[in-house]
Protein backbone atom coordinates (compact mmCIF):
# COMPACT_ATOMS: atom_id res chain seq x y z
CA UNK A 1 0.00 0.00 0.00
CA UNK A 2 2.18 3.09 1.29
CA UNK A 3 5.25 1.68 -0.61
CA UNK A 4 3.07 1.62 -4.05
CA UNK A 5 3.61 4.84 -5.79
CA UNK A 6 0.07 4.11 -7.38
CA UNK A 7 -1.33 4.53 -3.64
CA UNK A 8 0.11 7.69 -2.65
CA UNK A 9 -2.79 10.30 -3.85
CA UNK A 10 -5.06 8.44 -2.24
CA UNK A 11 -3.17 7.91 1.23
CA UNK A 12 -2.61 11.98 0.98
CA UNK A 13 -6.02 12.62 0.40
CA UNK A 14 -6.79 10.65 4.14
CA UNK A 15 -4.10 12.13 6.13
CA UNK A 16 -4.03 15.80 4.00
CA UNK A 17 -7.75 16.86 5.22
CA UNK A 18 -6.57 19.27 7.93
CA UNK A 19 -7.21 18.48 11.90
CA UNK A 20 -10.39 18.06 11.77
CA UNK A 21 -11.39 16.38 8.58
CA UNK A 22 -8.08 13.58 8.44
CA UNK A 23 -8.47 10.24 8.78
CA UNK A 24 -5.54 8.25 11.12
CA UNK A 25 -3.63 5.10 9.58
CA UNK A 26 -3.48 1.96 11.14
CA UNK A 27 -0.06 1.34 13.37
CA UNK A 28 0.47 -1.77 10.75
CA UNK A 29 -0.62 1.03 7.78
CA UNK A 30 1.94 3.52 9.41
CA UNK A 31 4.56 1.05 9.86
CA UNK A 32 4.37 0.17 5.93
CA UNK A 33 4.17 3.87 5.26
CA UNK A 34 7.14 4.90 7.70
CA UNK A 35 9.50 1.97 6.14
CA UNK A 36 9.15 3.29 2.79
CA UNK A 37 9.56 7.02 3.82
CA UNK A 38 12.87 5.70 5.53
CA UNK A 39 14.19 3.17 2.22
CA UNK A 40 13.54 5.89 -0.19
CA UNK A 41 10.79 4.45 -1.86
CA UNK A 42 8.67 7.84 -1.69
CA UNK A 43 9.29 10.40 -4.65
CA UNK A 44 10.07 13.77 -3.10
CA UNK A 45 6.79 15.55 -4.24
CA UNK A 46 4.46 13.09 -2.33
CA UNK A 47 7.09 13.03 0.58
CA UNK A 48 6.78 16.74 1.26
CA UNK A 49 2.88 16.37 1.17
CA UNK A 50 3.05 13.02 3.78
CA UNK A 51 5.19 15.20 6.29
CA UNK A 52 3.31 18.19 5.60
CA UNK A 53 -0.35 16.63 6.11
CA UNK A 54 1.33 14.50 9.30
CA UNK A 55 1.91 17.89 10.81
CA UNK A 56 -1.06 19.63 10.34
CA UNK A 57 -2.98 16.34 11.48
CA UNK A 58 -1.04 15.62 14.35
CA UNK A 59 -0.04 12.02 14.39
CA UNK A 60 -2.17 10.04 16.55
CA UNK A 61 -1.26 7.49 18.79
CA UNK A 62 -1.45 4.09 16.59
CA UNK A 63 0.63 5.93 13.98
CA UNK A 64 3.65 6.62 16.13
CA UNK A 65 3.78 2.85 17.69
CA UNK A 66 3.93 2.10 13.37
CA UNK A 67 6.35 4.22 13.00
CA UNK A 68 8.47 3.62 15.68
CA UNK A 69 8.66 0.12 14.81
CA UNK A 70 9.89 1.18 11.49
CA UNK A 71 12.33 3.20 12.66
CA UNK A 72 13.60 0.91 15.26
CA UNK A 73 13.99 -1.72 12.30
CA UNK A 74 16.47 0.62 10.49
CA UNK A 75 18.61 1.52 13.68
CA UNK A 76 22.06 -0.47 14.04
CA UNK A 77 22.13 -2.13 17.67
CA UNK A 78 25.34 -1.42 19.40
CA UNK A 79 27.39 -3.91 21.50
CA UNK A 80 25.62 -5.27 24.97
CA UNK A 81 27.27 -2.75 27.15
CA UNK A 82 29.09 -4.29 30.60
CA UNK A 83 27.35 -1.90 32.87
CA UNK A 84 23.35 -0.46 32.54
CA UNK A 85 23.27 2.44 29.22
CA UNK A 86 21.51 5.76 29.80
CA UNK A 87 20.16 6.82 26.44
CA UNK A 88 20.07 10.71 26.32
CA UNK A 89 18.66 12.39 22.74
CA UNK A 90 20.17 15.65 21.77
CA UNK A 91 18.11 17.53 19.05
CA UNK A 92 17.64 21.25 20.67
CA UNK A 93 20.38 22.46 21.73
CA UNK A 94 19.72 25.74 23.86
CA UNK A 95 19.48 29.89 23.37
CA UNK A 96 18.93 31.13 26.90
CA UNK A 97 20.59 29.23 29.32
CA UNK A 98 23.17 27.08 30.13
CA UNK A 99 23.46 23.15 28.70
CA UNK A 100 23.73 20.62 31.70
CA UNK A 101 23.78 17.50 29.43
CA UNK A 102 27.72 17.24 29.23
CA UNK A 103 27.11 17.50 33.34
CA UNK A 104 24.49 15.14 33.67
CA UNK A 105 26.56 12.21 31.59
CA UNK A 106 29.36 12.81 33.48
CA UNK A 107 27.37 12.37 36.38
CA UNK A 108 25.99 9.60 35.14
CA UNK A 109 29.24 8.06 34.21
CA UNK A 110 30.35 8.33 38.34
CA UNK A 111 27.41 6.86 39.42
CA UNK A 112 28.23 3.68 37.25
CA UNK A 113 26.10 3.73 34.34
CA UNK A 114 27.37 3.63 30.80
CA UNK A 115 26.21 6.57 28.96
CA UNK A 116 24.81 7.32 25.05
CA UNK A 117 24.02 10.68 23.41
CA UNK A 118 22.79 11.04 20.25
CA UNK A 119 21.72 13.86 18.05
CA UNK A 120 22.32 16.15 15.09
CA UNK A 121 22.18 19.90 14.97
CA UNK A 122 20.56 22.43 12.50
CA UNK A 123 19.21 25.38 14.43
CA UNK A 124 20.27 29.18 13.23
CA UNK A 125 19.06 30.09 16.67
CA UNK A 126 19.97 27.65 19.21
CA UNK A 127 23.38 26.78 20.51
CA UNK A 128 25.22 23.87 18.79
CA UNK A 129 25.49 21.45 21.68
CA UNK A 130 28.49 19.22 19.61
CA UNK A 131 31.26 21.85 20.62
CA UNK A 132 30.69 21.53 23.87
CA UNK A 133 30.54 18.26 24.47
CA UNK A 134 33.80 18.16 22.66
CA UNK A 135 34.94 20.97 25.71
CA UNK A 136 34.20 18.77 28.03
CA UNK A 137 36.00 15.60 26.56
CA UNK A 138 33.19 13.91 25.35
CA UNK A 139 34.63 13.16 21.75
CA UNK A 140 32.47 11.93 18.69
CA UNK A 141 32.34 8.73 17.63
CA UNK A 142 32.06 8.60 13.58
CA UNK A 143 31.16 4.90 13.10
CA UNK A 144 29.45 1.85 15.29
CA UNK A 145 32.39 0.59 16.24
CA UNK A 146 33.91 3.95 17.82
CA UNK A 147 30.39 3.86 19.90
CA UNK A 148 30.96 0.89 21.32
CA UNK A 149 34.52 1.37 22.35
CA UNK A 150 34.28 4.70 22.77
CA UNK A 151 31.61 3.28 26.10
CA UNK A 152 33.82 0.76 26.41
CA UNK A 153 36.68 2.93 27.46
CA UNK A 154 35.07 6.35 29.12
CA UNK A 155 31.72 5.00 30.06
CA UNK A 156 30.27 7.78 27.37
CA UNK A 157 29.91 8.29 23.60
CA UNK A 158 28.70 10.94 21.38
CA UNK A 159 26.92 10.00 17.99
CA UNK A 160 25.23 11.71 15.13
CA UNK A 161 21.98 10.31 14.67
CA UNK A 162 23.58 9.57 10.80
CA UNK A 163 25.90 7.00 12.52
CA UNK A 164 23.07 5.21 14.31
CA UNK A 165 20.51 5.64 11.69
CA UNK A 166 21.27 7.16 8.63
CA UNK A 167 17.42 6.68 6.62
CA UNK A 168 15.80 9.05 9.95
CA UNK A 169 18.93 11.52 9.35
CA UNK A 170 17.93 12.08 6.27
CA UNK A 171 14.09 12.94 7.29
CA UNK A 172 15.52 14.97 10.04
CA UNK A 173 17.84 17.28 7.55
CA UNK A 174 14.21 18.11 5.47
CA UNK A 175 13.59 20.66 8.01
CA UNK A 176 15.72 23.07 6.68
CA UNK A 177 14.09 22.44 3.08
CA UNK A 178 10.51 22.12 4.31
CA UNK A 179 10.76 24.81 6.72
CA UNK A 180 9.28 23.01 9.95
CA UNK A 181 9.90 20.22 11.63
CA UNK A 182 7.91 16.79 10.82
CA UNK A 183 7.34 13.49 12.34
CA UNK A 184 11.20 12.08 12.47
CA UNK A 185 11.99 15.49 14.82
CA UNK A 186 9.74 13.37 17.28
CA UNK A 187 10.51 9.84 16.78
CA UNK A 188 14.37 10.16 16.79
CA UNK A 189 13.92 11.31 20.96
CA UNK A 190 12.83 7.68 21.15
CA UNK A 191 15.39 5.85 19.25
CA UNK A 192 16.90 2.86 20.54
CA UNK A 193 20.34 1.62 19.75
CA UNK A 194 20.50 -0.95 22.48
CA UNK A 195 16.86 -2.81 22.85
CA UNK A 196 16.76 -4.89 26.06
CA UNK A 197 19.87 -3.51 27.55
CA UNK A 198 18.98 0.58 28.03
CA UNK A 199 16.79 2.73 30.00
CA UNK A 200 15.98 6.15 27.20
CA UNK A 201 15.28 9.67 28.56
CA UNK A 202 12.77 10.62 26.25
CA UNK A 203 12.09 14.24 27.02
CA UNK A 204 9.11 16.60 25.63
CA UNK A 205 8.72 20.93 25.24
CA UNK A 206 5.32 21.03 25.11
CA UNK A 207 2.77 19.44 28.06
CA UNK A 208 0.30 17.54 25.82
CA UNK A 209 3.22 15.56 24.53
CA UNK A 210 3.72 14.00 27.58
CA UNK A 211 0.45 12.51 27.29
CA UNK A 212 0.91 11.41 24.26
CA UNK A 213 4.84 9.62 25.25
CA UNK A 214 2.93 7.41 28.27
CA UNK A 215 0.61 6.62 26.04
CA UNK A 216 3.25 5.29 23.51
CA UNK A 217 5.99 3.88 26.64
CA UNK A 218 2.94 1.58 28.07
CA UNK A 219 2.33 0.11 24.57
CA UNK A 220 5.94 -0.55 24.16
CA UNK A 221 6.22 -2.37 27.51
CA UNK A 222 9.89 -0.38 27.77
CA UNK A 223 11.51 0.49 30.67
CA UNK A 224 12.25 4.56 30.25
CA UNK A 225 11.96 8.24 31.99
CA UNK A 226 9.63 10.65 30.63
CA UNK A 227 9.89 13.92 31.53
CA UNK A 228 10.06 17.86 30.12
CA UNK A 229 13.07 18.86 29.01
CA UNK A 230 15.00 22.28 29.15
CA UNK A 231 14.72 24.43 26.21
CA UNK A 232 14.18 21.14 24.51
CA UNK A 233 17.17 18.96 25.74
CA UNK A 234 17.00 15.63 28.17
CA UNK A 235 17.99 17.61 31.38
CA UNK A 236 16.00 18.35 34.46
CA UNK A 237 15.61 22.19 34.46
CA UNK A 238 18.03 23.13 37.34
CA UNK A 239 15.91 25.72 38.69
CA UNK A 240 12.62 24.03 39.17
CA UNK A 241 12.17 20.24 38.95
CA UNK A 242 9.44 18.29 36.57
CA UNK A 243 7.80 15.40 36.74
CA UNK A 244 10.75 12.08 36.68
CA UNK A 245 7.80 9.38 35.20
CA UNK A 246 9.97 6.79 35.05
CA UNK A 247 8.42 2.75 33.28
CA UNK A 248 9.80 0.01 34.02
CA UNK A 249 8.29 -2.67 31.38
CA UNK A 250 5.62 -0.13 30.15
CA UNK A 251 4.49 0.20 34.06
CA UNK A 252 4.57 4.16 35.22
CA UNK A 253 5.72 5.11 38.69
CA UNK A 254 6.61 8.73 39.80
CA UNK A 255 9.70 8.45 40.65
CA UNK A 256 10.14 12.59 41.36
CA UNK A 257 6.94 14.88 41.63
CA UNK A 258 7.40 18.20 39.97
CA UNK A 259 8.62 21.12 41.81
CA UNK A 260 5.73 24.05 42.27
CA UNK A 261 6.57 27.79 41.82
CA UNK A 262 8.98 29.84 39.52
CA UNK A 263 12.22 29.39 37.92
CA UNK A 264 14.24 31.74 39.71
CA UNK A 265 17.55 32.85 38.23
CA UNK A 266 20.59 30.62 39.83
CA UNK A 267 22.80 33.37 41.66
CA UNK A 268 25.80 33.09 40.39
CA UNK A 269 25.16 31.53 37.44
CA UNK A 270 25.54 33.05 33.74
CA UNK A 271 22.05 33.59 32.29
CA UNK A 272 23.06 32.77 28.30
CA UNK A 273 24.25 29.87 26.42
CA UNK A 274 27.70 31.09 25.93
CA UNK A 275 30.37 28.24 25.21
CA UNK A 276 33.10 29.65 27.28
CA UNK A 277 30.31 30.66 30.28
CA UNK A 278 28.65 27.46 30.03
CA UNK A 279 32.25 25.55 30.20
CA UNK A 280 33.30 26.88 33.45
CA UNK A 281 30.01 26.12 34.92
CA UNK A 282 30.51 22.25 34.19
CA UNK A 283 33.76 22.94 35.40
CA UNK A 284 33.40 24.67 38.58
CA UNK A 285 30.25 22.28 39.78
CA UNK A 286 32.31 19.06 39.09
CA UNK A 287 34.88 20.66 41.56
CA UNK A 288 32.05 21.73 44.00
CA UNK A 289 29.26 18.76 43.52
CA UNK A 290 27.41 20.27 46.25
CA UNK A 291 26.60 23.28 44.18
CA UNK A 292 25.22 20.89 41.79
CA UNK A 293 21.13 21.85 41.56
CA UNK A 294 18.77 19.00 43.36
CA UNK A 295 16.70 18.93 40.38
CA UNK A 296 19.68 17.06 38.05
CA UNK A 297 21.00 14.96 41.61
CA UNK A 298 16.83 13.56 41.29
CA UNK A 299 17.35 12.77 37.55
CA UNK A 300 20.32 10.78 38.55
CA UNK A 301 19.04 8.99 41.34
CA UNK A 302 15.96 8.24 38.90
CA UNK A 303 17.88 6.86 36.30
CA UNK A 304 19.95 4.73 38.73
CA UNK A 305 16.46 3.31 40.35
CA UNK A 306 14.91 2.29 36.59
CA UNK A 307 19.33 0.86 35.83
CA UNK A 308 18.64 -1.37 38.64
CA UNK A 309 15.51 -2.65 38.34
Amino acid sequence: MPSNPTSLPLLIKEIGRGAKGARDLSAEDAEALFAAMLSGNVPDLELGAILLSLRIKGESDHELIGFCRAMQATTVQLKPPTSPLVILPSYNGVRRQPNLLPLLAIMLREAGLSVLIHGRHDFDNRENPFPLFHACSIASANSLGEVNQHIADSGIALADIEVLNPPLNRLLSLRRRLGVRNSAHTLCKLLDPSSGHSVRVVNVTHPEYLLRMRTLLEAQQTTALLMRGTEGEPFANPKRRPELLGFHHGTPVTLFPAEEGGTPPIPGWPETADLEENVALIQSLLKTPSKIPQPLQDQVTALKTLCMQ
